[in-house]
């Protein structure tokens, strides 16, 4: 199992990690506050609107802008952001009362304060703006993000379809040790958004213990590129009643290490799995009686285990 990581300046950070339509937006931190639509006003898209209750004339207008880094290019797609009360007078809490999906929205607001939340894909950032009588001001968030693409490969080659899945977990631990879950379910070859920072990567191929993990470095205003290469064997497993017989069906499957640690369990005829290699204990169950085959997966192996029922 290997990692390569390398960090890939973009000359058009910009544009190159905003160009990814399939990323979904994820909201984080405050954002993550779901509020109720009956209490939301939706900046439309075509441009500002009059909060309620207040006139023009006790409105200002502030513009919001995002930036990767302090000294990068504005990003000009894929941003979402949301605006909230500094404190709502029934409970205390932040209230949201926009969300504006163009780059640079521009907000007629009474003036005081509010935090705002930009989301980026998974990178975010928020903080608190002040917003003074007048018009023409505006507000600059620099998310210091970067881009992260995993590459993955099975002894060299290209994995299947769908075979491989990652999770992305922040470095910061909480008290139990554990921790943040980023993102789950990722897909190799897809270009993440992130904050700058350190992160574990723990990739599974198939559905039991081929999992590789690694920690990574994203840095801002830059493509980082992880290349984790898994080793594994394929394996179906067969009950029968004498050598080369039919598959006996609804057969009970614990698949276990030497010391007893179960790895897979399944119930099916010719259920297969894709292991890491190592030995192993195969035991079928089947009208109350327990048979056992021992065996070895080696890298790049596909195989048929066959337990015999004596």
């Amino acid at each position: 199992m290997t990692l390569q990581a390398r960090a890939l300046l973009v000359a058009a950070a910009v544009g190159l990690l905003g160009a990814v339509p399939s990323l979904a937006q994820g909201p984080a931190g405050p954002a993550a506050t779901q509020a109720n639509p009956s209490s939301s006003t939706i900046i439309p898209r075509s441009g500002s609107e009059t909060a309620p209750g207040a006139t023009a004339s006790t409105l200002a207008g502030v513009r919001l802008e995002a930036l990767l880094t302090s000294d990068g290019q504005r990003i000009d797609q894929g941003l979402v952001w949301r605006v909230f009360s500094a404190r709502n007078e029934r409970d205390g809490k932040p209230k949201l009362i926009a969300t504006h999906r163009e780059a640079t929205p521009s907000l007629k607001l009474p003036p005081g304060d509010y935090a705002v939340n930009v989301a980026f894909g998974r990178a975010n950032l928020t903080r608190k703006i002040t917003v003074k009588p007048g018009d023409g001001a505006v507000e600059p968030f620099i998310l210091n993000a970067g881009g992260l693409r995993v590459v993955a490969d099975i002894g060299g080659a290209e994995p299947p379809a769908n075979a491989i899945s990652y999770t992305i977990q922040s470095d910061e631990r909480d008290q139990t040790g554990n921790r943040a879950t980023i993102m789950t379910g990722a897909k190799p070859g897809l270009i993440i958004r992130l904050n700058a920072g350190i992160y574990q990567l723990t990739s599974v191929y198939g559905d039991a213990n081929a999992i590789v993990r690694a920690d990574i470095t994203v840095e801002a205003g830059k493509l980082t590129e992880a290349a984790l290469s898994h080793s594994a064997g394929k394996v179906a497993f067969k009950l029968v009643t004498e050598p080369g017989g039919d598959a006996v069906p609804d057969t009970q499957w614990s698949i276990q290490t030497p010391t007893g640690e179960i790895v897979k369990e399944s119930v099916g005829a010719l259920p297969t799995h894709i292991l890491a290699p190592g030995t192993y204990a195969a035991f079928a169950k089947k009208a109350g009686k327990s048979y056992r085959r021992d065996f070895l997966l080696r890298p790049g192996d596909v195989v048929q285990v066959e337990v015999v029922a004596q």
